[in-house]
């Protein structure tokens, strides 16, 4: 029973994902309009048969902007991902097989940032860049940005599958047979770690998600008016402003369901690879 149930969830999240991907690419032509596009006559709608989720102070289609943000989101989490894998695989290649100097500079460097809130770092980086950038700026910065501090922890992780691969009986046993150093590596030892490198990236991809609607929640990530789950975040931060109940306006919580849910299948659709 257990077993059905666990892939019958995992059938389900795969399905709600896929669905959320085709939407996302396709979001030129699934949304009504366009996400900049503004309906002075009907600003802040509660959602009707027109807008189904209404308008947002501009006037702008909060339906439309979800769908476009939900492209925005589900690039930038993966995009980020494979660059932090990138940088933490060269990273943790490089310090398994350099002992010296340069193994201990880039482990060490890896401590450092280790030792550091990730999430008060990026909000550290990021406030010391430019804040008044265009929208394609921004995106770019916040992909660059998570992608850059997220390599430490696989990294390390990296070089110590490296090591025991290095130190394995297939491994000794290739070398015996007289194959060079490069021709393992690039024949045994890769292919073997790259289970390990796959699982960093699926464990960083829901974090990424989060830390981009952290970051563009706080007005750090993405501007303005481009759209991603953190900045249609903010609106629940504006509806408290101004004295209103969300409870009376459930529909702003869009985004945050879109956002538990996303990260959730993810969880349950690679539950050994989702690092805690």
């Amino acid at each position: 029973m257990t077993a059905a149930l666990e892939r019958r969830a995992r059938l389900a999240s795969a399905a709600f994902l896929a669905t959320l991907a085709i939407a996302a690419l396709a979001a030129d032509w699934v949304a009504p309009y366009q996400p900049e596009e503004q309906f002075r006559e009907t600003i802040a709608a509660a959602p009707s048969s027109r807008f189904w989720l209404g308008t947002d102070d501009l006037g702008r289609d909060r339906f439309s902007r979800l769908i476009h943000a939900t492209r925005i989101s589900l690039l930038i989490a993966p995009a980020a991902a494979l660059l932090s894998v990138v940088l933490a695989a060269s990273a943790g290649i490089a310090a398994a097989t350099r002992t010296g100097l340069i193994g201990n500079l880039l482990m060490g460097a890896a401590d450092i940032t280790l030792s550091l809130p990730w999430l008060l770092l990026l909000l550290t980086v990021r406030s010391l860049l430019p804040l008044d950038v265009t929208p394609w700026a921004s995106l770019t910065l916040t992909f660059a940005l998570l992608g850059a501090i997220g390599w430490a922890g696989p990294a390390r992780v990296i070089r110590a599958a490296i090591r025991e691969l290095l130190v394995s009986d297939f491994v000794i046993s290739a070398r015996g047979r007289g194959l060079s150093k490069s021709r393992v590596f690039l024949c045994h030892v890769l292919p073997s770690a790259r289970p390990v490198v796959a699982a960093q990236f699926w464990s960083a991809v829901p974090v990424f998600v989060l830390a981009e609607a952290n970051l563009s929640f706080l007005g750090l990530g993405v501007t303005e008016p481009a759209a991603s789950w953190g900045t249609m975040l903010k609106e629940m931060e504006t509806v408290l402003a101004v004295g209103g109940n969300l409870l009376n306006q459930y529909w702003v919580f869009a985004p945050a369901a879109l956002v538990f849910v996303s990260v959730l299948c993810l969880t349950i659709l690679f539950p050994s690879r989702i690092s805690t």
